[in-house]
């Protein structure tokens, strides 16, 4: 390979590589990560405390050993990727969802939702 067709393939590996970086920043597509101090449970949603979709208060989710934790949405940081009101269509579907939370006595705060994976 020449010199010249050399510095044009640099020239384009740094644009690209330029772009990326600026998009991501941008965008902030950065992976987060989960919420410091934060636990995690995953679950189906059984019920969901609201009085539309854009007025949900909580819900309940039951974990794969069969317990009910009750959430409140009252510190939710993730509503603007993960709207509340999709809880109603995981309870209809029976999807698993992912609730990042803090307690505080006997109070479970949930601080961000996700979609979980289901196993297999």
């Amino acid at each position: 390979m020449d010199s010249r067709t050399r510095n044009v393939f640099v020239g384009l590996f740094v644009l690209v590589v330029g772009v990326a970086v600026s998009a991501a920043i941008l965008l902030g597509q950065a992976p987060a990560g989960p919420p410091a101090g934060t636990q995690s449970v995953e679950g189906v949603i059984v019920s969901v405390d609201s009085a539309g979709l854009t007025d949900v208060m909580g819900f309940d989710l039951l974990t794969s050993d069969g317990e009910t934790v009750t959430f409140s949405l009252q510190f939710l940081e993730n509503g603007a990727t993960f709207p509340p009101g999709h809880l109603v269509e995981h309870q209809a579907s029976a999807s698993p969802v992912r609730v990042w939370y803090r307690s505080v006595g006997a109070v479970f705060f949930a601080i961000a939702l996700e979609d979980a994976v289901p196993p297999g």
